[in-house]
């Protein structure tokens, strides 16, 4: 009977090891467990090949987006906008990140009216330009046109040309030599000159 009893104990012991066994493990593996990047980093450098460090590396950036803060809680660093954003944990919660997918929207609207304001100052420039040019070609052509001589009249009929500028109407002085020509337009009309003169009749002596 006692050897029985004993007996018992023994398979009784061995089955509570076997059960406690796991769940110590258990709860050895859930305190290493990391619980940030930091952590999680710190546990990847503890492994054995450079190669091992590098993968258990990569698993730690892809299970933790945020990064700790000196001052307590965390950071995460949206690469599309360039920025970062606080966050409470390690990771950003489902209302943090709908926050900042709003960011990213403002950020890309921003960024669209940015452009649009970019391409219409370049095309105001360059029509500033051209408009410049065309200035600058009309200076150089009115320069070379004041470059060419005006024919100037000779003082003979600037002279009649102010002469009759001044002349009143109807006057004795302007008309006096407009009639003097139609007479002798008149004479030379009635008395033609003859073209071959008879000769003239030798002088007696």
């Amino acid at each position: 009977m006692i050897a029985s009893l004993s007996s018992l104990l023994a398979i009784a012991a061995v089955a509570g090891l076997v059960v406690l066994g796991p769940v110590h493990a258990h709860a050895q593996w859930w305190r290493g467990t990391p619980v940030d990047f930091e952590s999680c980093a710190d546990a990847a450098e503890k492994a054995k090949t450079k190669e091992d460090r590098t993968s258990a590396l990569a698993e730690c950036n892809a299970k933790f987006a945020g990064r700790r803060k000196p001052g307590g809680g965390y950071t995460y660093y949206d690469f599309m906008q360039d920025r970062t954003f606080d966050i409470a944990g390690p990771n950003p919660t489902p209302e943090e990140q709908k926050k900042i997918d709003q960011q990213y929207t403002a950020y890309l609207e921003s960024q669209r009216r940015s452009n649009i304001a970019a391409a219409l100052t370049a095309k105001q420039q360059q029509q500033q330009e051209q408009e410049s040019q065309r200035a600058v070609q009309q200076v150089a052509l009115r320069t070379e046109v004041e470059r060419i001589p005006v024919p100037v009249a000779s003082p003979v009929k600037q002279a009649a040309r102010i002469k009759a500028s001044n002349c009143k109407k109807d006057s004795f002085s302007c008309e006096w030599p407009r009639l003097s020509q139609s007479i002798d337009d008149l004479k030379k009309l009635f008395n033609p000159t003859p073209s071959n003169p008879p000769p003239a009749k030798p002088k007696r002596g």
